[in-house]
């Protein structure tokens, strides 16, 4: 009797053990399936993360770009209406005015057009016909700035003659004593091409051209 109750108690015993080990074998799994979790959790946000900084960074550096290139191509655009204003004596009638790229390599292309074109205006202002000649006639006719009517600047303009062929100039900045040297040559270049040098009979004379 004894051995028997001793032989139940051993089996009791060894149930619970069995008991306790399968729980812990539990235990451990679920706790090694939530680590597992949340490191897979953390790896697949931080990357998220990156790309959207990433993102942030590059659309703030497109937009720096953007208003750059956008802002050379205005400053070209008005360098090359002050300089067609200078040659044609008024603002050019027709000119375009697209100056907002939709990109930042679109902006780029936009600025090196207009860059380019300020450039060609430039050159033509800069070496208008006869260039030496006048600058012979003005040596002998007076100051650039000489303001003593009946005649005005450095190729003795009369108030007419600015009229006709500098009205504009003659309307916005007075009169010729107050224009460039350069707006003052081509409007005589614009009356030259209607009259020659008669206006400057005597220098024109003095300077070898008749």
């Amino acid at each position: 009797m004894r051995r028997s109750i001793l032989a139940c108690g051993l089996l009791l015993a060894l149930a619970g053990m069995s008991a306790a080990v399968a729980a812990a074998a539990r235990s451990i799994g679920t706790t090694s399936t939530e680590t597992t979790t949340t490191t897979a959790t953390s790896a697949s946000t931080t990357p998220t993360r990156g790309v959207a900084a990433a993102t942030h960074t590059t659309a703030r550096a497109e937009g720096r770009s953007l208003a750059y290139w956008s802002r050379r191509a205005r400053e070209a655009r008005a360098g090359t209406i002050r300089w067609l204003t200078v040659v044609d004596g008024r603002p050019p009638q027709e000119i375009s005015r697209r100056l907002a790229g939709d990109s930042p390599q679109g902006a780029l292309r936009l600025a090196k057009h207009w860059q380019q074109r300020e450039h060609s205006a430039w050159r033509l202002a800069h070496h208008p016909p006869a260039l030496q000649t006048w600058n012979c006639i003005h040596h002998y006719e007076g100051s650039w700035t000489d303001h003593g009517a009946p005649y005005w600047g450095g190729l003795q303009m009369d108030y007419s003659f600015q009229s006709t062929y500098g009205a504009w100039l003659l309307r916005h900045k007075g009169t010729a004593d107050n224009w460039t040297p350069l707006e003052q040559v081509w409007t005589a270049v614009r009356a030259w091409r209607v009259r020659g040098f008669s206006p400057w009979p005597n220098t024109a004379r003095d300077c070898g051209v008749y």
